[in-house]
């Protein structure tokens, strides 16, 4: 199938760069997929320095994640990109600032994530996450206000346990098989507080957990943000 029009997907990742190499393969595969042949994605990618997002996450100074990642995307708009993606759940919570500073569509993690939910009929979901997604409102929010999906999160304790495994272990490339079990515990936990399946809201949690680990049903937020890319990239259309 030819595709003269395909349109370049712009990427601001490195955040961290472990899931954007997930973003990466995932995109390419997806549009090879859909078009065959020798064909690959057009990508414009800026890859952030993680440990200086990170600091400031931490200390809370999300003004600062704001200037670093709006001109980043302002970047990868020069550099010809059609449409962009965060590729982090966490640094959605300053997507409007960023959104402000670019003239280019966002296309929104929870928002491709909330269409695939309500397309398979899921109405209450778990969230697993860093801390900040997990507990403040600019993801579960958007997903009750906009989608009107019931959302759950694990307790304080379990909320330490799933943030911490993410930045000490899979954020440094780890795998560590008893931290997967206390994932699966943590997911079956939600499952019993009603939820039908259970987001996994960070694009790292897929290094560590997959369908084959669980009988609930996970939703990917890396697998499925690339799959939506992929298709935005590949139509006439250009709708977020």
């Amino acid at each position: 199938m030819e595709n003269n029009n395909m349109k370049t997907i712009g990427m601001l990742g490195g955040m961290s760069w472990e899931s954007t190499a997930s973003y990466y393969k995932a995109i390419n595969e997806g549009v090879k997929a859909e078009l065959g042949g020798l064909h690959s994605a057009k990508i414009c990618l800026y890859s952030v320095n993680f440990d200086e997002i990170e600091k400031l996450q931490h200390e809370g100074n999300w003004q600062e994640t704001a200037v670093i990642l709006a001109n980043a995307a302002q970047l990868v708009e020069a550099g010809g990109a059609d449409f962009l993606l965060i590729c982090t759940n966490t640094m959605h919570k300053v997507a409007p600032e960023i959104e402000a500073e670019i003239s280019i569509p966002l296309l929104h993690i929870a928002d491709a994530t909330a269409n695939k939910l309500l397309a398979d009929g899921i109405k209450k979901v778990g969230l697993l996450g860093t801390r900040f997604t997990m507990e403040e409102d600019f993801y579960k929010s958007r997903l009750v206000d906009k989608f009107g999906i019931e959302v759950v999160v694990p307790d304080t304790d379990d909320r330490t346990i799933v943030h911490n495994i993410i930045y000490d272990e899979l954020c440094r490339g780890i795998i560590n098989p008893q931290s997967r079990e206390q994932y699966i515990s943590i997911v079956s936990g939600l499952h019993e507080q009603g939820a039908e399946a259970v987001i996994l809201g960070c694009t790292e949690i897929a290094l560590l957990i997959q369908q084959v680990h669980t009988p609930v049903p996970l939703y990917d937020t890396t697998e499925i943000h690339a799959a939506q890319a992929v298709q935005l990239a590949i139509s006439a259309e250009m709708v977020v």
